[in-house]
């Protein structure tokens, strides 16, 4: 029997404590069902089960929701655009961009956001250094590997007082050592991502 996310997704929300519109849980689902189809053509993520898919790429993306400020937002190395695009669902008055520099996941994200008619997102393939001149109140990216080389390598995204929001899984405290000495931790949030038997950590990092 084919899979129906709709009972796990709403289920999600509502133990993420979320409030959305009946639209953002279709836009959601959509949003899971292109990324099912198009996965089969141009791997987009090495899930394939869209259970999976649900837990570890949707819900894992809205959980940071509740700590997301409504100002603007970049998501760098977006990749089939997560988190940048879960957040321009449920945020639509917020401007989103998601950045990636491969063009296959940026075309995905340009269908997606056809599809869905999600005014607010820009989707841009490119690297950060196409960004000269241009920055955020909020830089997120779940594509880095270490805290340090999200700050040193999207630090001329950030605002003045913009914040990084690091999507990671065990508190990292290395990491958090390692930051260079211009940044610190403002705030660290620990997730529970429904469905996902793992430590989850939202980071916010500012400038000193």
């Amino acid at each position: 029997m084919d899979y129906n996310p709709k009972n796990d997704l709403e289920s999600g929300l509502s133990r993420l404590n979320l409030s959305v519109s009946e639209l953002q849980v279709e836009q959601l689902l959509a949003y899971l069902a292109l990324l099912q189809k198009w996965n089969k053509t141009y791997n987009l993520t090495a899930i394939r089960d869209p259970k999976q898919m649900l837990i570890k790429h949707i819900l894992d993306s809205v959980a940071i929701a509740p700590y997301v400020e409504k100002t603007d937002l970049i998501d760098v190395g977006s990749g089939a655009g997560l988190p940048g695009i879960p957040m321009a669902i449920l945020n639509p008055d917020m401007p989103v961009v998601t950045l990636d520099s491969n063009g296959k996941k940026t075309r995905f994200q340009h269908q997606v956001k056809v599809e869905l008619n999600l005014s607010n997102l820009e989707v841009v393939h490119g690297r950060v250094e196409a960004f000269a001149g241009r920055t955020f109140q909020q830089v997120t990216s779940r594509a880095f590997a270490s805290i340090e080389d999200m700050v040193t390598l999207s630090a001329e995204l950030l605002a003045d007082q913009g914040l990084f929001l690091a999507m990671k899984g065990r508190y990292p405290d290395q990491e958090l050592a390692d930051l260079p000495n211009q940044y610190h931790l403002i705030e660290s949030y620990p997730l529970q991502v429904p469905g996902l038997d793992e430590e989850r950590h939202l980071l916010k990092i500012g400038r000193v």
